[in-house]
């Protein structure tokens, strides 16, 4: 299988097997149309009213050598690798949701403005040590583990926080583990303390924010609807300054309300962010600021405007990372990673304020998906490998697709929301990150 497509004058090809990608000429581009189908002398027929003889017959030789090294129509060998791999789940990092309350009304939620659909309440500590605990015993031999803070709004109870990472320090020894965290916050409640302890213990934090002013402020707001962008415009630039300008994301969501989200990222580049990931919303239709169909040749536009961006102001020294910009061709992620994905249900997991388990932070509510309790130490293997056993190869619309092992089938919990299956992909997010798959193989290509 292979996919081409051309942007901003560079022909690209991408071999999708292989993961060989391609700069070509307009000659063998337009040959490779043919090239599978008909034989030497029908090209030529097709196209020397166009190309010299010796240009067609050149780039001919030059695809059959592309393809005998391995680098184009190469088969696929993953399917097989499959039927090897019958492995036993092993969780390696937890969600923990400190908090299931929020000082934002944010219009976009998915978790109901912070309680998910339940009681507003804070996690007691004794429940994210328990679930530590679970992560120890379900974690089997892997020694690096994970834990994200989440809400809601993790800052409204930041002393859990503390305690649960003094607990997991505490047992990193006795059990050959290393611990490495991660916070989301609104940063409304963030202080000069916060900060101190943030850049001690916290490896990586997200920042919330949609960018520009307006933007942000239409759709997060405090109770009262008063906009945020002032008052955590300021914190959020010091914080990540006090941390070099590295292991943190200022993290945004577009909506139909602001189609020009380049802008949006822009404007945080400008405000002197390096690490940015703006990301689009995933709501139920009828909303009003969901993304429709119709909207997509809009935001391929978006994409392709940013990619420029990107690639202009880097070459010259306004440097950004974009996270959805960001692929490795040289390595990549592994083979686990390429079929399955992030590995919710099975390897990530989201744990409540009462302790209960769902697969992700996205599942959280939804009483089908529950699959145990901290407190018990139970997991519903059932669920766990209903997850662990979807991939790329169980989703029909996946196998067609070219960019099948850039996204790994995508979000399994959009796939729900709008199919109740998880092994139906959402098809607009799809379109969106075969653009933005494009946008960033052509960047490579500047490089």
């Amino acid at each position: 299988m292979i996919h081409k497509f051309t942007l901003y004058g560079t022909n690209m090809v991408v071999d999708v097997n292989s993961g060989a990608v391609h700069i070509f000429d307009e000659v063998a581009f337009e040959v490779l149309d043919y090239y599978k189908k008909c034989d030497s002398t029908e090209i030529v027929d097709k196209l020397c009213a166009k190309y010299e003889k010796a240009q067609i017959l050149e780039a001919i030789q030059e695809l059959e050598e592309l393809e005998s090294r391995g680098e184009l129509f190469y088969e696929d060998a993953y399917r097989d690798y499959l039927n090897l791999w019958d492995r036993k789940p092993v969780v390696k990092a937890l969600c923990l949701h400190v908090s299931h309350d929020c000082n934002l009304r944010c219009k976009y939620c998915f978790a109901a403005t912070g309680n998910f659909g339940g009681e507003r309440t804070n996690m007691d500590p004794e429940i994210g040590k328990r679930a530590i605990d679970f992560l120890i015993q379900q974690s089997g031999n892997r020694r690096n583990l994970e834990i994200d803070f989440f809400g809601g709004e993790p800052l409204l109870n930041f002393e859990a926080v503390k305690e649960v990472v003094a607990y997991a320090l505490s047992k990193e020894k006795e059990h050959n583990k290393k611990f490495k965290f991660t916070l989301t916050t609104n940063a409304l409640l963030l202080n000069e303390e916060h900060k101190k302890y943030i850049n001690e213990h916290i490896q990586n934090i997200v920042l919330s924010i949609d960018g520009r002013a307006e933007t942000n402020d239409r759709m997060r707001f405090r109770l009262d609807g008063s906009g945020t962008y002032e008052s955590i415009i300021p914190k959020i630039k010091d914080l990540a300054d006090s941390r070099n300008q590295d292991n943190y994301y200022v993290r945004g969501t577009f909506t139909r309300e602001n189609l020009d989200f380049a802008s949006d990222v822009l404007h945080l580049a400008d405000q002197g962010f390096e690490q940015i990931s703006v990301e689009p919303v995933v709501a139920a239709k009828g909303t009003g600021y969901d993304i429709r169909e119709e909207d997509l040749p809009v935001l391929f536009k978006e994409y392709e405007k940013l990619a420029y961006e990107y690639v202009d102001r880097r070459k010259s020294g306004q440097f950004f990372n974009f996270f959805h910009f960001m692929i490795d061709l040289s390595q990549g992620p592994c083979v686990a990673k390429r079929l399955g994905g992030c590995g919710s249900g099975h390897e990530y997991l989201a744990i409540t304020p009462e302790g209960d388990i769902y697969p992700c932070h996205q599942f959280v509510g939804m009483d089908e998906f529950k699959m145990g309790n901290v407190n018990e130490a139970t997991l519903d293997d059932r669920i766990q490998n209903k997850f662990k056993d979807t991939n790329i190869y169980t989703k029909p619309e996946c196998v067609k697709c070219w960019a099948k092992f850039y996204c790994s089938g995508g979000c399994a919990a959009n796939s729900y929301q709008f199919h109740n299956d998880i092994n139906i992909p959402y098809s607009i997010g799809c379109e969106l990150e075969k653009k933005r798959v494009e946008c960033a193989l052509w960047i490579k290509t500047q490089e």
